[in-house]
């Protein structure tokens, strides 16, 4: 049974992880008959938005407890995790990944990512196991992967693109649906909110991306 990590970034896809991305990924891991470890990091948030009024609230909340709500409690801490233990890698998108995974909502090109994060990419890219990037996540994967000329999509986003440029990888235009894949670097990546107009879009992009990477695995 192929062993997936998932990564994500709270509980919201304005300040944590995208929840219907989140749900998706792991609906289309479980049909595909995976055995997923759910993980997070111990942190606080950036802060904490009001998803009706996307206003910031006074408060603060914990990436690991608020990615609870997804995982339905079953969730392993980001410092737990040995990358010998997954076979591949996927990381959700919403605004967590661009804010309390890395600061690249803040810093672009010369953002800082999580160190934790950091070492199981690296340790995943080294074995050369399948890691899949799905929304604003390409570009965090971009950082951690500086100057490997790995490619990427996240839609048609010009900014983002041209950030993921400026660390020295390559942007490929793409729509929600569809999934970019870098066969040599093992990396699949796909749009989905960075573009997509509703969940079915995504869903097609998050479906592809989880059977490519499913292949991958099988061909390892």
């Amino acid at each position: 049974m192929a062993r997936i990590g998932v990564v994500l970034s709270g509980c919201g896809f304005l300040d944590g992880a995208e929840i219907y991305e989140s749900t998706l990924t792991l609906f289309f891991l479980d049909q595909a008959g995976a055995d997923v470890t759910i993980m997070a990091p111990d942190v606080d948030q950036h802060h904490v938005i009001n998803h009706i009024t996307q206003e910031e609230m006074p408060e603060s909340r914990n990436v690991l407890v608020e990615s609870a709500r997804i995982a339905r409690g079953k969730i392993s801490k980001l410092t737990d995790i040995n990358p010998d233990d997954l076979d591949a890698l996927i990381l959700p998108g919403g605004f967590g990944a661009a804010k309390n995974l890395s600061s690249l909502a803040f810093d672009g090109a010369n953002a800082v990512v999580n160190p934790d994060l950091t070492h199981l990419v690296k340790a995943m890219y080294k074995a050369k196991k399948p890691i899949g990037a799905i929304c604003i996540s390409p570009a965090v994967l971009s950082k951690i992967l500086f100057k490997q000329d790995v490619t990427l999509t996240i839609g048609s986003d010009t900014d983002t693109a041209s950030a993921i440029q400026s660390m020295g990888n390559k942007h490929e235009l793409s729509s929600a649906d569809n999934i970019v894949i870098d066969e040599e670097n093992r990396i699949v990546s796909t749009a989905a909110y960075m573009c997509a107009a509703s969940i079915g879009e995504a869903g097609s992009g998050i479906e592809k991306l989880v059977g490519h990477i499913m292949g991958m695995i099988e061909t390892t």
